[in-house]
């Protein structure tokens, strides 16, 4: 199993970024759920986003990039994108996506952005944004 994140970069406040996680080594229709996770220095992992397959593709998002972050998925592609708009300063950290194979009836906000329901984690992608 292995995810690729791309897409990275410097953007100014108020600018958009689109990360892609392209997943090779499994099929795409066995992933139960794909997450976006983001660690900023000095500071613990926090799931931002995420996707359940088992309740239909629901999307979760972290309260702070609701409304301005968007989760979508391309089966044909094997990839899942980040598309991140009115960025922020703040949203300035290493950016991962994560996927898990298990079917796990926890849901809801917390259980869908807790980063010890993935197994399976990308090396990790810079976002930076300037003030």
């Amino acid at each position: 199993v292995q995810l690729v994140e791309s897409g990275g970069g410097l953007a100014q406040a108020g600018g958009s970024l689109r990360l892609s996680c392209t997943g090779s080594g499994f099929n795409f229709d066995d992933v139960n759920s794909f997450a976006w996770f983001r660690q900023a220095p000095g500071k613990a992992r926090e799931g931002i986003s995420s996707i359940n397959f088992h309740e239909g593709g629901r999307r979760y998002y972290d309260d702070t990039v609701r409304g301005r972050f968007a989760i979508t998925a391309d089966d044909a592609k094997s990839t899942v994108y980040l598309e991140m708009n009115s960025l922020k300063p703040d949203d300035t950290a290493v950016y991962f996506c994560a996927i898990t194979f298990t079917i796990n009836i926890a849901v809801g906000h917390e259980a869908m952005l807790e980063p010890s329901r993935y197994h399976h984690w990308g090396q990790g992608v810079q976002v930076t944004v300037s003030s």
